[in-house]
This record gives C-alpha cells, sequence and structure tokens, in this order.
C-alpha cells in the first residue's frame, strides 16, 4: 500500500474504482481492508472511487507509542484528505471513525461534501463510559487473556442476537476473532482516542449533508446514542439497521451497503 506523510507519521492509504471519491475512516483496533469485504467495492460498482486507509496504530501505518487522542487522528484525516487532494469529498465513518468524521464536520467543512455516521454517538453515557474505562484498564495491565477468551467476549460485545443464536455463523466469527486476536499489529493508543464531554451542541453547527446509521442491537453505540447525533446535526438523517449488533456493517452488508450508495447518490 503507498503512504501518505501527515501530523507527523505515515499512513498507508489504498484507492480503488473510478469516479468522485469517498473515503472511508475505520473504527478503532481494525485496518482499513476491512471496509474492501463489503463496503468499498458497493461504492465502486455504484461508479464512486473508494479510498480507505489504515489509522495509526494499525495494519501498516505509524503506530506511535502512547495514548492517542481524538484530536490526534482527526489531524491525521485532515492531513490525508489534503496530502491526497481528496477535499471536498464524501466521508463513510464506522465507530471511532465517525467520530472523526464529526469533528471534521465541525471543524473543516471545506474538505466534507457529505458524511455518513455509522455507529457512532456525541457522548458517551454510564454504561458506555464504564465499558472504555473497564476496556482502558485492561490495555494498562500487564495481563494479557487468551485469544480464544477474547474471541468469546469480542462476539458476545460485538453481534446480534441472530448471528450468536446461529451455529454455523458463530463458529466462523469464533475462529475469525481467534485468529485476529493473537496478532500483535494494534496499538493500544487508540483505546483513549474518544470524545470528552457532549458534542451535541458542537453538532448543531454542521453545515453539511449526514446520514447517521444505527444497528439495531450494537451495545457499543446504540441506535438511542447514533439517533442523538442525527438530532443534533441540522437535516441529519436516521436509518436503523436491524438484526445487527456494533459490527453491522459485516453482519448486514447489503442492507448498510444501500442505505450508503442511496445517500451518496442524493449527496
Amino acid at each position: 500500500m503507498p503512504q501518505v506523510s501527515t501530523n507527523g507519521i505515515r499512513l498507508s492509504y489504498q484507492r480503488s474504482g473510478r469516479g468522485e471519491p469517498v473515503l472511508f475512516i475505520m473504527g478503532s483496533g481494525a485496518a482499513g481492508r476491512v471496509w474492501t469485504m463489503h463496503q468499498a467495492p458497493a461504492v465502486v460498482q455504484a461508479g464512486y472511487q473508494a479510498v480507505v486507509f489504515d489509522n495509526r496504530g494499525i495494519g501498516e501505518s505509524d503506530a506511535p507509542e502512547g495514548k492517542y487522542s481524538l484530536a490526534d487522528m482527526v489531524a491525521d484525516t485532515k492531513g490525508l484528505i489534503e496530502a491526497l487532494d481528496l477535499g471536498p469529498c464524501r466521508i463513510v465513518g464506522y465507530s471511532l471513525g465517525a467520530m472523526i468524521a464529526q469533528e471534521l464536520a465541525i471543524e473543516a467543512p471545506r474538505l466534507v461534501r457529505s458524511a455518513i455516521l455509522m455507529a457512532t454517538r456525541a457522548r458517551a453515557d454510564a454504561m458506555r463510559r464504564a465499558m472504555l474505562e473497564s476496556d482502558q484498564l485492561m490495555r494498562e495491565s500487564p495481563v494479557r487473556l487468551p485469544p480464544k477468551y477474547e474471541a468469546v467476549r469480542t462476539v458476545l460485545e460485538m453481534l446480534s442476537p441472530a448471528s450468536l443464536n446461529d451455529e454455523t455463523a458463530v463458529r466462523s466469527w469464533l475462529d475469525i476473532f481467534e485468529l485476529t486476536g493473537s496478532g500483535s499489529n494494534t496499538a493500544d493508543g487508540q483505546a483513549w482516542a474518544t470524545q470528552t464531554g457532549d458534542r451535541r451542541t458542537a453538532l448543531r453547527a454542521v453545515t453539511v449533508p449526514c446520514r447517521a446509521i444505527g444497528f439495531a442491537d450494537d451495545l457499543i453505540c446504540p441506535p438511542h446514542l447514533v439517533s442523538e447525533v442525527a438530532d443534533a446535526i441540522p437535516g441529519c438523517d436516521f436509518v436503523e439497521i436491524p438484526d445487527a449488533g456494533h459490527l453491522g456493517h459485516l453482519e448486514r452488508p447489503e442492507a448498510v451497503n444501500a442505505a450508503i450508495t442511496e445517500f451518496l447518490d442524493k449527496y
């Protein structure tokens, strides 16, 4: 993958297709190539150019030591857009990537044509704060749990009951997470890249077209928090995908892709 220098680090990226660019921003703990399984091919087929990249701390991008802030990752992405001359571009962000996209729409609307904010939120409620704090504590601990245990925990946290109760599907997910969890190509620093406070007031200043996509069974960014983002951004609509957990873009790719391409064709 080619690389671009931005904000003092190197980010690896990949382009596919032709047409106007759509920048995909991945969530924490996953490389940009995850987009190439379902969403990037769908937008290429719809006539766009898909641009995916590895955030700092993952894949082929640099992984600086220490704890990353959301501001760090917003600056990384802003520099990538400028270096590749993509702006103003359509953006699809997922989880942490959606929070990055929100901040770009607030701080640098000249770079954003429109934004799809998938599995996002503007604040962390009591349960989400507890989940975040426990994850950070675990990452700071010298204890390393066996990959098989991590796979079970991840599947329970990330998938919908529809997948958990499908024996064939859940075996495949468990195998995937056990294999990927045994790797070391993830910087723990991403665990600290999150919002501080409540961003709903700031989101009211967003002027670019936005769509918020929530997953009905998402425990990380539940639909009621995603809908708060849609309510805060003027003109933002809200789409809820049924039978989908936090990994809804992988569990229900057809429905997610339809929601993405329908919006991109409008804006």
